[in-house]
């Protein structure tokens, strides 16, 4: 819609796991670096926390096109809410063997050990990715990934897992002391800093091929203000902002616009404007 008006070829702060978009913080490229050691080296489980809207998603897209398909069999769990049997079943299937639905729970996890080792033969390894993990309500869904680790071939693991989720997901396997043994490697994702999160908006600028300074100076302290660094709050406030200037006409998003876009998405002027109603109503009852 405004993407002509700025002269972009595509709007640049879409919250999409489009791997062109990441922002390589020293932070990111260390969370990166950490789990494709875990797959390459085959440590077995690997767990990535971050708080909501801190790239962890777009950092599995990455993590996976990472992975050569000549190399590794990888499974992308998107829905961890599905029952234990279920999830495992989805498994099987990402991975690409089959089971019947009905199948018992020991006849699914015979098959997955079974998969497991015919991908092995194959000269593959098996990379299970659980996105949203701090999602996983039942007990049982956390003991069959440590099942799951028991499956080994000369003392080395034939799948590796990755959870990714919220700062809760850590407090939820630490209740389970032989699972959380099993996670071979942590890592947690802050927020960006002040100076990152400038860099941030210029690279997704620079990436959706802006071919002026579209943000001023001063308008950064202002995004970082509303987002605290929060990769996602960016992309919401700097996609609205662009949008507003679009529609006031303006030639380059300052301070000003920044601070009314924050304004609106926060409610506050929609507080002010109930305030301003009450006030009046008093009046008139007077």
């Amino acid at each position: 819609m405004y993407q002509a008006y700025w002269q972009l070829q595509e709007k640049p702060f879409e919250n999409t796991p489009d791997p062109r978009f990441i922002y390589w913080s020293r932070q990111h490229e260390e969370a990166l670096s950490r789990m494709i050691y875990v797959v390459r080296e085959r440590k077995g489980a690997a767990m990535l926390t971050g708080e909501y809207g801190s790239g962890k998603t777009l950092l599995t897209r990455v993590l996976i096109k990472e992975l050569s398909a000549s190399e590794y069999q990888t499974a992308l769990m998107l829905n961890p809410m599905l029952s234990p049997s279920q999830l495992i079943k989805e498994m099987i299937r990402q991975l690409g063997g089959t089971v019947a639905a009905s199948a018992s729970k020991a006849v699914t996890f015979d098959r997955l050990n079974e998969l497991l080792v015919e991908i092995n033969k194959s000269n593959k390894m098996a990379v299970v990715v659980v996105d949203e993990a701090q999602a996983i309500a039942r007990a049982g869904s956390f003991e069959e990934f440590r099942l799951m680790l028991n499956f080994q071939l000369n003392e080395k693991y034939l799948v590796t897992l990755i959870l990714i989720g919220q700062p809760e997901l850590g407090k939820k396997i630490a209740k389970i002391p032989q699972f959380e043994q099993r996670i071979a490697l942590r890592y947690h994702l802050k927020a960006l800093s002040v100076a990152e999160a400038k860099d941030y908006v210029m690279h997704r600028l620079k990436t959706a091929k802006a071919e002026r300074a579209i943000f001023t100076d001063d308008s950064f302290a202002e995004i970082y203000s509303y987002s605290q660094g929060i990769p996602r709050k960016i992309n919401n406030l700097c996609d609205l902002a662009l949008l507003v200037g679009y529609g006031d006409g303006v030639t380059v998003i300052d301070r000003e616009l920044i601070k009314k876009v924050a304004a609106d998405m926060r409610g506050e002027e929609f507080e002010t404007l109930e305030l301003e109603k009450e006030e009046k109503s008093i009046d008139t009852d007077s």
